[in-house]
């Protein structure tokens, strides 16, 4: 028998079953959450008072929000598209404040060359 498994036929981690052999499990409360595509998630929460109950948890299946109330799930998240370092300059600055920084940077540069306006 050299080379085979002795413990052949049995899972790691296996062992006594029943609570006898392991100890009693602990109290859970189940809690039904569902997403606006209709799935239902059924996770299980320790009892008692030092637990609070999530509101809202994410649906294994599609990722989306999920609530308790199955008539009113949550609405999806707004995912804004990519902007680039422009566009958020843009939204804090006018044109005319663009057009005047750029004139007091071309004047300054100028006066570094010594080529004055031109």
């Amino acid at each position: 028998m050299v080379g085979t498994n002795a413990i052949r036929g049995s899972k790691v981690g296996s062992g006594p079953t029943g609570e006898s052999e392991r100890g009693q499990s602990a109290p859970r409360i189940v809690v039904s959450y569902w997403c606006a595509n209709g799935h239902e998630t059924t996770p299980s929460f320790a009892e008692g008072g030092e637990i609070e109950i999530p509101e809202t948890w994410d649906c294994p299946r599609c990722g989306l929000p999920a609530g308790t109330d199955p008539e009113h799930p949550p609405e999806a998240p707004r995912t804004e598209p990519y902007k680039t370092h422009l566009a958020y300059v843009k939204e804090r600055r006018t044109d005319g404040d663009g057009a005047a920084l750029l004139d007091e940077a071309l004047r300054s540069l100028r006066e570094r060359r010594g080529t004055g306006t031109a």
